[in-house]
């Protein structure tokens, strides 16, 4: 086969490929027809499920006028003027400017290099370090490898991007220990996922983020939320932080649910104090990083189709109706003889661990023969089922889940 997938041990996928021909709501369908719930809505984005023509009615329909047409120096277009109008207006800070991306990784680099020029803006070059936490995840490109957390993502490359360190994810003195182990004079940036999601999904403790904002505010450090998968919904709020009414972010990176995966988008949603700047008058300072695709109207298109939905429908409070849910449709199998943990409790995600690191693949094939699709993790497996769902998926979720767990168990 031709085709190298992402994240995949090619020698065992090669001829045993697990082909997704179609989709509708919170189902997908193989070529033989048998049908799944997507336990995971893909890759975390499906919030809304599959087969909304009406995504695919406004793509063609701008597609018509013009696919595509970049949005260097002056060059607009109208579809991604509305999108980020009305992103702006959603962000939990004033005077929001949104800079668009074709996705997550790509919001991570601007996001960085953001971070380290506003402090070049300022007068204080030094300022360029960068911290993240341990078993975070922000994508693949080279900021966002170097900020990953995930020992098996960050190794075997050779050099990463030097002045980036990670903390434990669940400590507010070790990140305050190692600010003052750079020194504060030299940290530019916070970047921290609400909710960790790859790195399974692990809920922040009572009170971190809010102490995380304390600790940046403190040493005018730049706190980047790290929204690509909380939000959209996913945790009940278009941004994820609202849910932490008193954390008021310099960035925050989004992607996935903002098109529900129908088209490739991200972008960073920045604040008054970063953007200020670049936007008081002609002249000043240019911020000369771009991806070619950024603006791209017919996935502009997709994401105010997909935002027309989310706001008709009253999607985007369904994180927070259904975590609790989910958390107690799941938390039985904690007793398990299998499992380790369920891990829950706030936003539409949760995990399952097991016992047996190595049993992983197990429990996934396992749920995929009862007609669940899981996402394999290190240890465990994940969930986040589209918004769209009902009590009667979330059911299915966790026999399905079990029967996986089963089959650990007997094996």
């Amino acid at each position: 086969m031709a085709f190298w997938h992402p994240f995949a041990d090619m020698g065992a996928v090669a001829g045993s490929e697990f082909i997704v021909d179609r989709g509708e709501g919170p189902w997908v369908y193989d070529e033989s027809g048998n049908r799944y719930l997507d336990g995971t809505a893909s890759l975390w984005y499906a919030n809304l499920g599959h087969g909304r023509a009406e995504i695919a009615d406004a793509v063609a329909a701008q597609m018509k006028r013009i696919a595509a047409y970049h949005t260097f120096a002056d060059v607009g277009n109208r579809p991604a003027n509305e999108l980020c109008e009305r992103l702006a207006a959603h962000a939990p800070f004033p005077n929001a400017k949104v800079f668009l991306t074709s996705g997550g990784g790509d919001s991570i680099e601007v996001a960085a290099k953001l971070a380290r020029r506003h402090f070049v803006n300022h007068g204080h070059p030094e300022r360029v370090h960068l911290i993240s936490r341990t078993q975070g995840y922000h994508g693949t490109h080279g900021f966002g490898t170097s900020l990953g957390g995930i020992e098996a993502n960050v190794t075997n490359w050779g050099p990463l991007v030097p002045q980036v360190s990670s903390v434990p994810h669940d400590s507010l003195p070790a990140l305050e220990e190692e600010i003052r182990r750079v020194g504060p004079e030299k940290v530019a940036a916070f970047f921290c996922e609400p909710v960790i999601g790859a790195g399974g999904v692990l809920p922040p403790a009572d009170g971190y983020i809010q102490g995380v904002a304390d600790l940046c505010a403190e040493h005018g450090i730049l706190l980047v939320i790290d929204a690509v998968i909380c939000g959209f919904g996913r945790l009940g709020t278009w941004f994820a932080v609202e849910r932490w009414p008193d954390v008021k972010p310099a960035m925050i990176t989004f992607a996935k649910g903002v098109t529900s995966g129908y088209l490739p988008l991200g972008g960073v949603v920045v604040g008054e104090e970063v953007s200020g700047p670049y936007f008081e008058a002609s002249g000043g300072p240019m911020f000369r990083h771009g991806a070619t695709y950024a603006g791209h109207p017919s996935v502009c298109a997709a994401a105010n189709a997909t935002l027309d939905i989310y706001e008709r429908e009253d999607l985007i409070r369904r994180g927070r109706d259904l975590e609790t849910p989910l958390y107690e449709a799941l938390q039985p199998l904690a007793e398990h003889e299998a499992a380790s943990e369920v891990r829950g409790g706030l936003g539409f995600l949760a995990a399952v661990g097991v016992k047996e690191p190595g049993a992983v693949a197990t429990l996934s094939a396992g749920a995929r023969k009862a007609g669940v699709l899981v996402r394999p993790l290190l240890g465990g497996v994940a969930v986040s089922p589209p918004l769209i769902c009902q009590q009667e998926h979330i059911d299915l979720l966790a026999e399905a889940i079990r029967a996986g767990l089963d089959d650990v168990a007997a094996s």
